[in-house]
């Protein structure tokens, strides 16, 4: 009886298809190759952003600098500039201007690294798509950058317009003790908000390829997106002064033309939403 179930046993497992074993070996093994090569290229980012960072910090004076620059003489609680000229900071803690050199040169150090982290993207991704998804995904990396960093050189150049009111506003009535952390942290979400919002057309031209919205529905809605634009300059930019929503307004007036463009170039007309 034994041997006949040993019998049976052996017969059921001369039944089972090879090549279903086979696949499945392959397929986990395909798995395991996707997350080894998932695993390099984060490294691969990591060491870019190290590399990157170490430059920043080598040249941190320089880069404070420029960062502190739009900052008005008013700023200086102690009436004492520094040597360069600059209204100096407050720091309240030992460690604190160490902490700051080093979180301003992981800021510059990732921003200087982005081609070779958008590079890495590209390299893990691209074997999985399709001749024309390639074609697009290209020039969508490289304006994507170009736009970034308008956003950025912009916000660079407004950035002084609301500082100057925010020091001014309450000058009169009180001593303000601006610390180098309080400071950075500003001026790193303000002007990176700027590189984000730069990078509107991309999204929107995203959405007109999956079919959401389309360009005839962005030129028909144009007079009114202009003006509700300029209205939200006006509440987005953080001091009250003349300037900033200017800039602002003419900045989004700009993008929302550029995304009409680019929905005329990347998006045919037949497959057009219709809004």
């Amino acid at each position: 009886m034994a041997t006949s179930n040993m019998n049976e046993q052996k017969y059921l497992g001369d039944l089972e298809d090879p090549a279903e074993d086979e696949e499945e070996l392959g397929t986990s093994m395909s798995l395991i190759d996707h997350l080894e090569e998932l695993r390099w290229r984060i490294f691969k980012c990591l060491i870019a952003i190290a590399v990157f960072t170490i430059v920043a910090f080598i040249f941190r004076v320089q880069i404070m600098n420029f960062l502190q620059s739009p900052l008005p003489q008013q700023a200086e609680a102690f009436g004492k500039p520094g040597p360069d000229g600059l209204p100096k900071l407050v720091v309240s803690g030992i460690a604190e201007g160490f902490t700051v050199f080093l979180m301003v040169s992981i800021a510059a150090g990732t921003i200087l690294s982005i081609p070779v982290l958008l590079y890495q993207v590209w390299a893990f991704v691209s074997p999985g798509l399709y001749a024309h998804e390639k074609k697009h995904a290209v020039p969508f990396i490289f304006i994507g950058i170009i736009l970034f960093l308008m956003g950025i050189g912009l916000g660079y150049i407004v950035l002084r317009y609301p500082l100057e009111w925010l020091v001014n506003f309450a000058s009169s009535n009180f001593t303000e003790l601006i610390t180098a952390n309080s400071y950075f942290t500003f001026v790193a979400f303000f002007i990176l908000a700027f590189g984000v919002v730069f990078e509107l057309p991309l999204v929107l031209t995203f959405l007109a390829k999956i079919g959401i919205i389309s360009g005839e529905m962005l030129r028909q809605k144009r007079a009114m997106a202009h003006v509700v634009m300029w209205i939200a300059a006006t509440f987005l930019t953080p001091g009250a002064d003349l300037y900033s929503p200017i800039f602002l307004g003419v900045a989004m007036s700009f993008l929302y033309e550029l995304t009409i463009i680019f929905i005329r170039f990347a998006v045919k007309p037949d497959k057009e939403a219709i809004a």
